[in-house]
């Protein structure tokens, strides 16, 4: 019982390992110009799905009351889009003299320019009783920003050499990301009541959507005999993406809660989580948009793929901990105040 209510949480996890050893099995189906044709399937049909998906489940009328907070939102969006891929790109100019496969550290590159997410980083802060209202705006506000910051600093880190031309990347961003959200936001308007009213599963659609833009990734790797990942390197990237997770975590904690930060202790759990969090959601389909048609796109892909768990598994252990920090904090300000 116990086993089986575990996978049915991590069915996203499970799915990502299944979609990937499917497409080292097979990868003819999902390559481009294969029968799923993922050039039409996934480059426009799935990704403007799940960005769809997205404006239809984003409740904009809960942002209004976290507006006002300009020097949080400050904070998470500069140390998010500036702050964290200035300190990778540093970190990686030592990491290049050691062994790890280049295609892998290009790939811790792309996952620093990624926006924060817009359901995990939120959960976690309801989860501890943090400022839910300012996680859902940094959240939502931040995949907004990414639509034109992310390219931007992929284009800056990695070069132009390595992408699609600038018009290509804005007019399809334009037409399989902001359309869909907008269109999303309009028919949330429209259908509010009825939406609120059946709870529909939009976390378990993108996700599911995901999957088989993950799987159609994948076969493109597999396809090419060169796309071979050591073990050795997988392993010192698993380590380096826990290094950097619990260390700015760390940072972020920090600069929060010194002495005239004018942070609460609830604020400073959303900025923790937002802070440090990336989106899959949004990276995925990105990196397919700014690196079409390119042979090391999967190896690429990697390091967000292994981040995304790694931040809901290092994030969930710490919600305990979190939690009885923010409430000890909270019950003695309450009594420094009487």
């Amino acid at each position: 019982m116990g086993l089986l209510a575990r996978a049915r949480k991590e069915w996203f996890i499970i799915g990502i390992v299944l979609v990937i050893l499917s497409a080292k099995l097979e990868p003819s189906l999902g390559v481009k110009g294969g029968p799923l044709k993922p050039e039409v399937t996934v480059a426009y049909v799935a990704v403007s799905l799940i960005f769809f998906n997205s404006g239809l489940s984003l409740k904009t009328e809960e942002l209004t009351s976290a507006l006002l907070h300009v020097r949080l939102h400050l904070f998470v969006q500069s140390f998010t889009l500036v702050f964290f891929p200035l300190v990778v790109w540093l970190l990686l100019r030592v990491l290049a003299l050691t062994s790890i496969d280049q295609w892998l550290l290009r790939g811790l590159q792309t996952v620093s320019c990624m926006p924060p997410p817009v359901s995990s980083a939120v959960i976690l802060t309801k989860a501890v009783g943090g400022n839910e209202a300012a996680a859902i705006f940094n959240s939502a506000f931040g995949s907004f920003l990414g639509i034109v910051v992310t390219p931007l600093l992929l284009l800056l880190f990695l070069g132009s050499s390595s992408s699609v031309p600038f018009s290509s990347i804005f007019s399809q961003l334009s037409v399989t990301v902001v359309l869909p959200l907008v269109l999303g936001q309009l028919c949330r308007g429209a259908f509010r009541d009825q939406l609120e009213r059946r709870k529909l599963p939009f976390g378990a659609v993108s996700s599911a959507v995901l999957l088989m833009i993950i799987y159609t990734t994948f076969c493109d790797t597999f396809s090419h005999a060169d796309g071979q990942l050591e073990p050795s390197s997988l392993l010192l990237l698993v380590l380096i993406i826990f290094f950097i997770q619990i260390s700015f975590m760390l940072l972020t904690f920090t600069f929060s809660t010194r002495s005239g930060s004018g942070f609460s202790p609830a604020d400073t759990v959303a900025i923790v989580f937002c802070s440090t969090h990336k989106s899959l959601t949004l990276g995925i389909p990105m990196l397919k948009i700014v690196f079409s048609g390119y042979e090391h796109l999967s190896l690429i892909s990697v390091p967000l793929l292994i981040y995304h768990p790694a931040q809901i598994l290092l994030g969930s252990v710490l919600v305990p901990s979190m939690r009885s920090w923010m409430t000890s904090r909270q019950k003695s300000s309450v009594l420094l105040r009487r």
